[in-house]
């Protein structure tokens, strides 16, 4: 198989990122949606910083990536360790806008 290099121009404004503390991953036939939020303390409001639309090939893509990516940052920094409970989002507001 041959690799092929991929040339990706990436813009100051994208380069610079966004913070995003909170993930929300709907899905429909298709394709996985997935925002990108903020959770700050003492805002009334979640600010979703991105969204992402991806087909499910693309989505079993990036968890393969993920997966990989988080092995090398363990075997290099050690285990990424979360809290004994799943952090557990609050139900949206009817009025919520995704």
């Amino acid at each position: 198989m041959e690799n092929k290099k991929i040339d990706i121009e990436i813009k100051p404004e994208v380069a610079t990122g966004r913070y995003s503390n909170l993930a929300i991953i709907t899905h429909s036939s298709s394709e996985f949606i997935i925002d990108f939020a903020q959770n700050m303390p003492g805002m009334p409001k979640m600010q979703v910083a991105s969204r992402i639309i991806m087909t499910p090939e693309h989505a079993k893509r990036l968890l393969g990536a993920l997966t990989e990516n988080i092995r090398k940052y363990e075997s290099q920094f050690g285990e990424i360790r979360l809290p004994a409970a799943p952090m557990m989002m609050p139900p949206l507001k009817p009025d919520a806008e995704a």
